[in-house]
């Protein structure tokens, strides 16, 4: 998804940036989450469009980011109630997230044999997870339920999960995708009818921009289709996964499925377009790893990694005196997020200020 992004000439940061999270999202300040079971299509009403939301027990913050989470097993099998789906979501709900463990439509044997079922299972999940993200927002228009910040939604997940999430952030256009040997386009088109990329899962008007992605194992079609102006990208993968392959191979280690590329390539791509990711690589590491949720430690240092990525990209790290300081920068530009993003100021904004002194301009954090 495109966002617009601002190239700064000079960076000057204050010591307290992260003052104002008052210690939350960094560590699990909550002893206890409860659980609650949503359907999150207004369009289908089953099992594959639930959702299980959690809470962190006792927390009385109503403007919480939001992680959705996926489950692996390629897309033919899987459910929300999987370990690391569980272990994920309690761990980074008690840090004082929302977060929400997704079924979504999966496939059948066929999947294996045919790279067109391929397509539209992964661009039918993608459409199901953003309908999920529009559920979300919808609820904050009509009385918050959730207790969520509509502006700040990661999406993630692990294997398959991954795969959803990469998809959903890094196809920007239908024109983006192939049209030989397969029409990928009428294959969207199929799926969303009128809706395109925004799929057939319902919840339409909100928007399903997401604020980052987070990758266990995953990987994507095409690492062209990862752009400068887009999300920023964590990802934690074994160097000797084949499942997904950490370069780029067929997904399952089978040539009749599709080519994923993993964090091997999908980084270097990044940093090459100037892309804000950071990634934690498993020397020697296959791809089941996570699978285990919190009984492997692996895991749990992905989860570490996972919330000291996140952290900086919270609204709370916000900035204030912005009245002060528009007196003394009277060539005062923009102002814009943490990513660069141009933005009209909020409560819930991290603000930066750009400035001019002559052809240069700097950014710095007012707190």
């Amino acid at each position: 998804m495109k966002k617009t992004f601002l190239i700064i000439s000079s960076i000057l940061i204050t010591n307290d940036l992260f003052s104002q999270c008052d210690g939350r999202y960094e560590s699990e300040i909550f002893s206890s989450v409860s659980v609650t079971t949503v359907n999150y299509s207004d369009v289908y009403n089953d099992n594959e469009h639930e959702m299980d939301v959690y809470t962190p027990v006792g927390d009385i913050e109503t403007n919480r980011p939001v992680i959705l989470y996926m489950h692996g097993g390629s897309f033919t099998a899987g459910d929300k109630a999987m370990t690391d789906c569980v272990d994920f979501c309690e761990s980074m709900a008690k840090k004082g997230y929302i977060t929400a463990s997704l079924n979504y439509r999966l496939s059948d044997f066929t999947f294996i044999l045919s790279n067109e079922v391929q397509y539209e299972s992964v661009l039918k999940a993608v459409s199901d997870a953003k309908s999920a993200i529009r559920y979300f927002r919808k609820t904050f228009d009509n009385g918050n339920m959730h207790g969520i910040d509509p502006s700040t939604i990661f999406v993630g997940g692990y294997s398959a999960g991954a795969v959803i999430a990469l998809h959903l952030a890094y196809i920007d256009e239908i024109s983006d995708l192939p049209t030989s040997p397969i029409n990928v386009q009428a294959i969207v088109n199929n799926v969303g009818g009128s809706y395109g990329l925004e799929g057939d899962a319902g919840h339409y008007g909100p928007s399903s921009e997401v604020s980052g992605v987070i990758s266990f194992a995953g990987g994507i079609n095409d690492v062209n289709w990862i752009d400068s102006n887009d999300e920023p990208l964590v990802s934690i993968q074994g160097t000797a996964d084949l499942t997904v392959n950490y370069n780029c191979g067929p997904g399952q280690n089978l040539a009749t499925v599709l080519t994923l590329c993993g964090a091997g390539e999908m980084h270097p791509r990044a940093d090459n377009i100037g892309l804000h990711n950071e990634k934690l690589i498993f020397n020697g590491e296959g791809h089941t790893w996570a699978a285990y949720g919190n009984s492997n430690t692996k895991f749990i240092q992905a989860m570490d990694f996972t919330s000291d990525f996140l952290f900086p990209l919270l609204p709370c790290n916000n900035t204030t005196n912005i009245t002060d300081f528009s007196k003394e920068k009277r060539n005062l530009v923009r102002i814009v997020d943490i990513l660069g993003k141009e933005v009209i100021p909020t409560k819930n904004t991290s603000l930066f200020y750009i400035y001019s002194e002559g052809s240069v301009e700097h950014k710095i954090i007012i707190n």
